[in-house]
């Protein structure tokens, strides 16, 4: 269930004309402070985010379901939303046994899915999807003449110059 400041703050943003997607975006944000704070945790970033949007959706948040994602998850989501505009009248609780069982199941999963790092991660890969395939050749390389730097690349590239370098300096040696 989530936290009345959170609805509150979600409602306030529906009233102020904004999109269903930053109202969800409450939602998301106190879900990764959950994990942070280490109520639960998460197996990965996306799991995080989809929990947030899960509670978004039966909160009463008019988030559609995604588009693209296997037929379980529209289905789930197709669910929630349902849910969230059937709140007249008292809502059923989930079991006690199967609320436990959840709960305990996240409390096994880790803490770093909420990091920055993570976060940071999730983003970019979710900018890169959204990128048209030309536009994501303009923006791949950094301004500037050079190759382009991702982590990887960068130390595969650092291991060839060294082993170069070694293979120079023992033919200099030798000869």
């Amino acid at each position: 269930m989530p936290e009345q400041e959170t609805v509150e703050r979600a409602r306030e943003a529906a009233e102020e004309g904004k999109a269903p997607s930053t109202q969800a975006g409450e939602f998301v944000r106190e879900e990764i402070h959950h994990v942070r704070q280490g109520k639960h945790g998460a197996r990965s970033t996306k799991q995080a985010i989809a929990i947030g949007l899960s509670k978004a959706r039966r909160a009463g948040v008019p988030l559609k379901p995604p588009r693209r994602g296997s037929k379980k998850t529209r289905q789930s989501a197709a669910r929630d939303v349902r849910k969230g505009r059937s709140r007249s009248g008292k809502a059923r609780s989930t079991s006690p046994s199967r609320s436990r069982a959840s709960r305990q199941a996240l409390k096994r999963e880790g803490r770093s899915a909420a990091s920055r790092q993570a976060l940071s991660r999730q983003a970019r890969q979710a900018a890169r999807r959204r990128q048209s395939p030309q536009s994501a050749k303009k923006t791949s390389r950094p301004s500037g003449s050079g190759p382009s730097r991702s982590r990887s690349g960068t130390r595969t590239s650092q291991r060839a110059s060294r082993s170069a370098r070694r293979s120079r300096s023992t033919r200099t040696r030798q000869s």
